[in-house]
């Protein structure tokens, strides 16, 4: 029985580590961003993706809570996507290679109207 139970709590916490991917930018720009509708920055690390105030707290952090994380870096653009179960939320980053504006579109779970908005680095 204590077997059973070992092998069962390896399986499951096996399964629970295979939901949430590592978060790997890569090439993709580093830096903060700023959401000027929602005063909300987007913090992009080199493996992290953080929200936060303009003050610099931490609203969400989304590490640990991430699925369908893809990176693909072209000749024209920078763009990451992922999806966040806890947030209801699909999320796709657009840089640009001419200018340091990031384009977020969001598609949450909940509605079928998207938010897209077009945000300036911050220093």
């Amino acid at each position: 029985m204590k077997r059973f139970l070992a092998i069962l709590a390896f399986v499951c916490i096996g399964s629970a580590l295979g939901f949430a991917e590592d978060i790997d930018l890569g090439k993709f720009p580093k830096g903060k961003w700023l959401d000027p509708n929602w005063n909300a920055v987007w913090e992009f690390g080199a493996n992290s993706i953080r929200l936060l105030d303009t003050s610099g707290n931490v609203v969400f952090d989304f590490k640990d809570k991430i699925t369908d994380f893809k990176v693909d870096v072209g000749a024209s653009e920078a763009r990451i996507s992922f999806t966040c179960k806890e947030a209801e939320r699909k999320y796709v980053f657009t840089k640009g290679v001419t200018d340091l504006d990031l384009v977020m579109k969001i598609d949450p779970d909940w509605t079928a109207t998207d938010y897209t908005v077009t945000m300036k680095m911050r220093n």
